[in-house]
């Protein structure tokens, strides 16, 4: 059963909440201080987080920056209003989705599973499991990346956009398809939020220059094979 960490410091909301999950096999518990909730990070095994962006001691931001310094986790970012600017930040910081509240609790728990699939989700049997490239080494089974012989650390969305691009390199791939490849459904478009995660990759990719941006077109994955 999957564990889900919600950072969020409405005490009414973790009970209910908790409830729902529990009907759909995910076992959700609950922090309502940052600092609790990061020395529970520390202390257990979680399978996703959830953090509200309006927080005491640190808001989410600051809060998944942190996290992000020790963890890839998959994160869920709850967003004020919906705000675009709360999603943008939140992105740039390494989250993987974000909510706007007020949500539904189906919505919440499909975004989970959404990205706990992508997570977990094994190669095709008959797919090569490694991509070599010059300079780059992709092991999807692992989901490994090495960038000229050190390892990268990727979260579950960088790793599964890299991946997406290296599965047909030249390819160019539209924000929109990257977007519902992703995603697993057909969401909210938020073409935004591909540019976010393509830039985070390519700073953690770097000095490989790899990731092309073709205009009013997509992006695709331009480097020479590596040896076998």
């Amino acid at each position: 059963m999957p564990r889900i960490l919600l950072i969020d410091d409405d005490e009414h909301l973790a009970a209910p909440l908790a409830s729902y999950f529990a009907r759909f096999d995910c076992a959700l518990e609950s922090a309502t201080r940052p600092s609790e909730g990061l020395a529970k990070l520390r202390a257990g095994r979680y399978d996703a987080a959830i953090l509200d962006v309006m927080l005491p001691e640190m808001d989410g931001f600051a809060l998944c920056r942190e996290i992000r310094k020790e963890s890839d986790i998959p994160i869920v970012m709850l967003t004020a209003r919906g705000d675009v600017m709360d999603r943008v930040v939140g992105l740039e910081l390494g989250a993987d989705d974000y909510l706007p509240k007020p949500f539904e609790p189906r919505e919440l728990v499909a975004r989970v599973q959404t990205i706990l699939r992508r997570q977990r989700a094994p190669a095709p049997a008959a797919a090569t499991q490694r991509r070599i490239f010059e300079g780059l080494s992709i092991d999807l089974d692992r989901r490994e990346v090495l960038r000229q012989g050190e390892r990268v650390e990727l979260t579950g969305t960088e790793f599964e956009l890299l991946a997406l691009l290296a599965d047909q390199p030249g390819k160019v791939w539209s924000r929109d398809d990257i977007l519902n490849r992703l995603r697993g459904h057909e969401a909210e478009l938020y073409t935004r939020a591909v540019d976010i995660v393509v830039s985070r990759l390519r700073k953690k990719l770097e000095p490989l220059d790899c990731i092309k941006t073709l205009r009013n077109a997509g992006y695709t994955l331009a480097v020479g094979k590596g040896p076998p």
